[in-house]
């Protein structure tokens, strides 16, 4: 008989072994089906190009992002961590999957640009290595790979290494549009994401209450050739952690 819960964590933990193994996208032993997804760079991927998300370049543009320092979410090959390195930022940028790691060290070396690179879990306790405080955490598309439950380690990692004043940006499925749309609870029911989840404006801007909201808004749809990347089935969003 086993009786071990004593913390959150453990209770993170349990809810995660609710999920069906081969479902599992955001834990540590989710690296061997990211690396599947990335060993084969031919596949025509949208975001495999490398070129920055339009929303991420509007916002620096428009002078509504600023700072120093960087924390790219699920950077993937790291191309908007590359382009955020190259617009001056100290970036650091982590992903799950070695393959997408080991592709965006090979394109910051072409570039020459410097980012420190982390193949690790940011949520769990491996992501301690990201000290903060950033004044920019940008997350593409990590966030809707998350289970219920571990949107409460995403706020603590925003509660824990966010700057006052530093802004989340991020873009995730958006509803009616892309994504699975069953409530929470059904999810633990099926023990499954279903490819992603699907977000209403009203749901981030519940979850992400204790921020300030700057923009929301569907991100503009990029053509094949455009220097920009840009899918209109996400949002884009970005909020503002208040000065104290």
């Amino acid at each position: 008989m086993e009786r071990d819960i004593r913390t959150v964590d453990d209770v993170l933990v349990l809810l995660d072994g609710l999920f069906a193994p081969d479902a599992d996208r955001w834990t540590g032993g989710a690296a061997g089906w990211w690396d599947g997804f990335y060993a084969d760079r031919t596949r025509p991927v949208p975001f495999f190009a490398d070129k920055p998300d339009e929303n991420l370049v509007e916002w620096l543009e428009r002078g509504l992002i600023g700072g120093r320092r960087a924390l790219d979410l699920g950077c993937g090959p790291g191309r908007n961590a590359l382009y955020l390195a190259e617009r001056g930022f100290e970036v650091d940028a982590v992903d799950l999957s070695p393959q997408a790691i080991a592709w965006a060290r090979e394109r910051a070396r072409e570039t020459g640009a410097e980012v420190r690179f982390l193949c690790q879990d940011a949520f769990g306790s491996a992501g301690s290595p990201l000290t903060g405080p950033y004044d920019l955490v940008y997350d593409s598309g990590c966030f809707h790979h998350l289970p219920p439950h571990r949107r409460i380690s995403h706020l603590a990692l925003l509660d824990r290494v966010l700057a006052p004043g530093g802004h989340l940006a991020l873009t995730c499925f958006a509803a009616g549009a892309m994504g699975c749309e069953l409530s929470d609870a059904e999810l633990y029911r099926t023990s499954r994401l279903h490819g992603g989840l699907a977000y209403t404006p009203e749901s981030l801007r519940r979850i992400f209450a204790d921020l300030t909201e700057v923009e929301l808004r569907r991100m503009r749809d990029e053509p094949e050739g455009a220097p920009h990347f840009g899918e209109a089935f996400l949002w884009a969003g970005l909020f503002r952690r208040e000065p104290v």
